[in-house]
């Protein structure tokens, strides 16, 4: 099993417009919201929480088609998934937060900063690109990411039963060593990826990534981010690249680079990436 949240966390689950949100809270003080992307859901985050919570208000969320949200048809657009984190935020009376984001959490947590600028007031994004802005076409192209487009009725059926088979390639090609990602954590996430329509909603996600290019372009043609942003990238994936892209759609951004990792930076070096995120957070 992977690390679990403190006992002192809650798990609710709010409804939102047309979905349910399962979340983790915990902790007090300021507030820091995490979002995670695939591969994973918000169990991704208890050992960053779990110092976090010494001095914040932490909230965990799994997005909407993913962990135990629920599974609607429809939202999967980055600018919609926004919205849901800040329906949780507003249901939870948290008006302001610090953003902490990974993969495709990254997308939303750039779609939220676009919408609702005043409410986030830092943010760490780790190991992602953001569609339509500045090398996305490149990116997209990569034989690596072929999987951005491998969805629809017959890929479901071939990836059913075999959900484990399919998100191992993720684990192992896209560490740097596959060792990192325990056996226990890979039948975690493949048995929630096995759940009913999990998986089509995970396709849904990747699909929506034509939506959200348009939508990336039209926000950042009306000017770019102010709050301080933490750019993250593991040294065999984004690395420094990931500073380069958010300088495009913020003015105030710190570069990192978290040393012998893939693109699962929580996984294959937790101690290394709490410490840069906490750091960052707690920065006067």
């Amino acid at each position: 099993m992977v690390e679990s949240f403190p006992r002192t966390f809650q798990t609710r689950n709010l409804k939102t417009d047309g979905v349910t949100i399962h979340l983790r809270a915990g902790g007090q003080g300021s507030a820091v919201v995490m979002l995670h992307g695939f591969g994973d859901t918000g169990d991704m985050w208890a050992p960053v929480a779990v110092v976090l919570a010494k001095d914040h208000r932490v909230v965990v969320p799994d997005l909407r088609g993913m962990g135990l949200s629920s599974h609607p048809e429809s939202g999967y657009d980055k600018k919609t998934q926004a919205r849901d984190i800040a329906a949780v935020m507003d249901k939870l009376k948290i008006e302001t937060a610090a953003f902490v984001t990974h993969d495709i959490g990254n997308m939303v947590g750039y779609a939220f900063a676009a919408q609702f600028p005043a409410r986030i007031m830092r943010w760490v994004v780790i190991d992602a690109p953001l569609p339509g802005i500045g090398p996305w076409d490149e990116i997209i192209r990569s034989p690596a990411l072929w999987h951005f487009n491998f969805r629809g009725p017959d890929v479901e059926r071939l990836v059913k039963g075999r959900e484990r088979i399919y998100l191992d390639r993720f684990w192992n090609e896209l560490s740097a060593n596959p060792k990192a990602i325990k056996e226990a954590t890979r039948r975690h996430y493949a048995r929630l990826y096995a759940h009913p329509g999990a998986m089509h909603s995970a396709f849904n996600q990747f699909a929506a990534f034509t939506q959200d290019a348009a939508d990336n372009k039209a926000f950042a043609a009306k000017g770019k981010l102010a709050m301080p942003v933490l750019a993250l990238g593991g040294d065999h994936s984004f690395g420094t690249q990931m500073a380069d892209i958010m300088r495009l759609v913020a003015t105030n951004v710190t570069g990192g680079v978290i040393a012998r990792s893939g693109h699962w930076v929580v996984e294959e070096q937790p101690k290394q990436t709490t410490a840069a995120i906490i750091d960052f957070i707690d920065r006067n």
